[in-house]
C-alpha cells in the first residue's frame, strides 16, 4: 500500500496542545481500510482530560494569534496551501485507503482543499471593519470585525480533508484558534493529517489540537465546554439537532454553523436533453458510492419522458465499475463500515416491499454494493423520505412540472438540488422556487467552489461556508463609539 511508503505514516498518537502523544482513555481504535479490512494505524482515544487541556491550549494561544499582524497569518495559511500541492498523491492516497474514495473523488478532494488555500490565505486582509456616522455630536461609530476566539469542528468521514480542512483553515486565517474532533471511521484525513499540513506550515503551538475520541466520551463534552465560542459541525441532521441542542443549553450559549444531510432532488423536465439529464444524474447519484450530502438523492422526471429516461440512466449505470478504489477505473467503491451497509441492504429489501421495481442491483461483495437503480417509486417510499448514504437510485414520476416542484420540496431538507431543461430561462425560474440553499441548472447535484457560498435550508443545517459567509460566521462584530468632545448630558 502506497501510504507505507508516504511521508505522513505512523499517525498513531493524538495530536493535543501542540503536541503527539497518547490519548488519556484506556480504550484504543484500529483504523480500517473499508475495501481490505487491513487495520491502517490504532490510537488510543482522548479522554475529557485530553479536552481540557486542548481547550486550555487554544485559550491561551489565540490570545497573541488574534493580534498577530495578517501577513503572519496569511504566511501560515499560504505555506500549509504549498505543502497542500506538493503532498497531492499522499493525501489522495490516504483518502483512498481510509475513506475508501475512489481515486477520481480522492483527487477531486485533495484538489479542492489545496485550491481554496490561496483565497484562505486572504481572509486575513479581508475581516475588515466598518466607520458609521452618528447623531450624537463629536462621536464616531467604529464597528470591529474581531476573531471569536476557540471554534470547534466536529468532521464528517465522507469527505473527511475538505469537510475538515474548510473550516479550519479560515477559522485560523482569521485569528482563532481550533479544537478539532473529525470522524472515527477517518481519523487521519479527516484530524491527524490535517495537523501534520498545519504543524509543518509552522502554526504555532495549541493553536490546533486533534481529538480523537468516541462520541460517547468526549463528544458531547467538547460540544457543552465553556471554551468554545463556535460550533462548526458537518454531519447528520439527527447528531446536528442534537449539537444544536447542547451547544445552546449549557451555562454558555455558543454560536452554532451546522452542515447536515440532504435529499436532493434532481428535476429533468419534459423538454430536457434526457441524454445528457441521465448521464449527470448517474455522476450526481453514484460519486464516492452515494456516501454526500449533496447527492443526487430522488430523480423526479417529467412522465412525458420517463421511460426514456429510465432507458438511458440504466444504461450508463451498468456501465459503472465498482470495487477497489485504487483503480482509476473504479467510481464506485466500499461502503465506509458495516453497520451502514447493512442499512442500505435493510433499505432494499424494504423498497422492493413497498413497490419499487429493481431493474438494476447486485448482491454486496465484501462491503462494496453495486449500483441499483429503481422506479415507480413514490414519495412515501422510504428511498424518497430518508436521505440514501449509498448507491441507490430511486427514478420518480412527475406528472408534471408543477408535480415536480411539488414533490421536489416535499421533504424536510433543503441542501442541494438540480434541474434538467432545454429552456435555460424556464430551468432558472424552477430552480429558484426549489426550497434549497444551491441549486445547479443542467448540471448534477454534487458541487463545491470555495468562492461561492455553500449551506442549506430547513433540517439541512444553519449557516454558511466560503469566502466572504465564512469570515462572517467565523468573527464577531464589536460597535466601539468614540466621543471625542462633550455631549452635554441633560442632568
Amino acid at each position: 500500500m502506497a501510504t507505507d511508503k508516504a511521508a505522513y505514516s505512523g499517525f498513531d498518537k493524538q495530536f493535543i496542545a501542540g503536541e503527539w502523544r497518547e490519548g488519556g482513555s484506556a480504550k484504543e481504535a484500529p483504523d480500517i481500510d473499508p475495501y481490505t479490512g487491513q487495520t491502517l494505524t490504532t490510537i488510543r482515544l482522548a479522554s475529557r482530560d485530553d479536552v481540557d487541556q486542548a481547550y486550555a491550549a487554544a485559550i491561551e494561544a489565540q490570545r497573541e494569534w488574534g493580534e498577530a499582524a495578517p501577513a503572519r497569518r496569511a504566511g501560515v495559511i499560504a505555506e500549509a496551501g504549498r505543502i497542500l500541492a506538493e503532498r497531492q498523491d499522499e493525501i489522495v492516497d490516504w483518502l483512498i485507503h481510509e475513506s475508501g474514495s475512489a481515486r477520481f473523488k480522492a483527487g477531486f478532494e485533495a484538489g479542492l482543499v489545496a485550491g481554496a488555500a490561496p483565497l484562505q490565505a486572504a481572509m486575513p486582509y479581508r475581516a475588515h471593519g466598518l466607520i458609521k456616522p452618528s447623531d450624537v455630536p463629536a462621536t464616531e461609530n467604529r464597528v470591529l470585525r474581531q476573531a471569536l476566539g476557540v471554534i470547534t469542528v466536529i468532521s464528517p468521514w465522507n469527505f473527511p480533508f475538505i469537510l475538515s480542512m474548510r473550516s479550519v483553515m479560515p477559522a485560523l486565517a482569521l485569528g482563532n484558534s481550533v479544537v478539532l474532533k473529525p470522524a472515527s471511521d477517518t481519523p487521519v484525513t479527516g484530524g491527524l493529517l490535517v495537523a501534520k499540513v498545519l504543524e509543518e506550515a509552522g502554526l504555532p503551538k495549541g493553536l490546533l489540537s486533534v481529538v480523537v475520541g468516541s462520541g460517547g466520551e468526549v463528544g458531547d463534552y467538547l460540544v457543552e465546554h465553556e471554551a468554545p465560542r463556535l460550533i462548526s459541525f458537518t454531519g447528520s441532521s439527527e447528531v446536528g439537532q442534537h449539537v444544536g441542542a447542547v451547544a445552546v443549553g449549557g451555562r454558555r450559549l455558543k454560536r452554532i454553523s451546522l452542515e447536515l444531510g440532504g435529499n436532493a432532488p434532481f428535476v429533468v423536465l419534459d423538454d430536457a436533453d434526457v441524454e445528457q439529464a441521465a448521464v449527470a444524474a448517474v455522476f450526481g447519484r453514484f460519486l464516492h458510492q452515494g456516501q454526500i450530502c449533496m447527492s443526487t438523492n430522488r430523480i423526479i422526471v417529467d412522465a412525458s419522458i420517463h421511460d426514456q429516461f429510465v432507458e438511458a440512466f440504466v444504461e450508463h449505470a451498468r456501465g459503472l465499475k465498482y470495487g477497489d478504489p485504487a483503480d482509476p477505473e473504479v467510481l464506485v467503491g466500499p461502503i465506509i463500515n458495516k453497520s451502514q451497509l447493512d442499512g442500505l441492504v435493510a433499505k432494499i429489501a424494504q423498497t422492493r416491499a413497498e413497490g419499487g421495481v429493481q431493474l438494476l442491483g447486485g448482491e454486496p461483495q465484501g462491503q462494496v454494493l453495486p449500483p441499483h437503480v429503481f422506479t415507480e417509486v413514490t414519495q412515501s417510499m422510504v428511498l424518497a423520505r430518508e436521505e440514501t448514504f449509498g448507491p441507490l437510485a430511486p427514478i420518480i414520476r412527475a406528472a408534471d412540472e408543477a408535480d415536480a416542484l411539488a414533490m421536489a420540496n416535499d421533504t424536510e431538507y433543503g441542501l442541494s438540488s438540480a434541474v434538467f431543461s432545454g429552456d435555460i430561462e424556464r430551468a432558472v425560474q424552477f430552480g429558484a422556487r426549489i426550497e434549497a440553499g444551491m441549486t445547479h441548472v443542467n448540471d448534477q447535484t454534487v458541487g463545491d467552489e470555495a468562492h461561492v457560498m455553500f449551506g442549506g435550508e430547513k433540517n439541512s443545517g444553519l449557516g454558511r461556508f466560503n469566502d466572504e459567509w465564512v469570515i462572517e460566521e467565523f468573527t464577531r462584530t464589536h460597535w466601539l463609539a468614540v466621543n471625542r468632545g462633550p455631549v452635554g448630558y441633560p442632568v
